[in-house]
């Protein structure tokens, strides 16, 4: 969504309101959590909806 919004990982950081090593942890899927607040205020600023960004992943274990 960011590509296709033109828009840099620093840029989308500075609009959302969380540093940018914590939007990096959500951009490469190593984060275990968002918050409800986070994943609206970052939907708001691409203008898409969570299942645009979200993808889910089964536990292999």
């Amino acid at each position: 969504m960011m590509a296709k919004r033109k828009m840099s990982l620093n840029e989308l950081s500075e609009k959302v309101g969380i540093t940018l090593s914590n939007l990096s942890i959500l951009k490469t899927g190593k984060a275990k959590a968002i918050r409800f607040s986070t994943l609206e205020t970052i939907c708001k600023v691409l203008d898409c909806q969570p299942g645009d960004i979200l993808e889910f992943e089964k536990n292999i274990e």
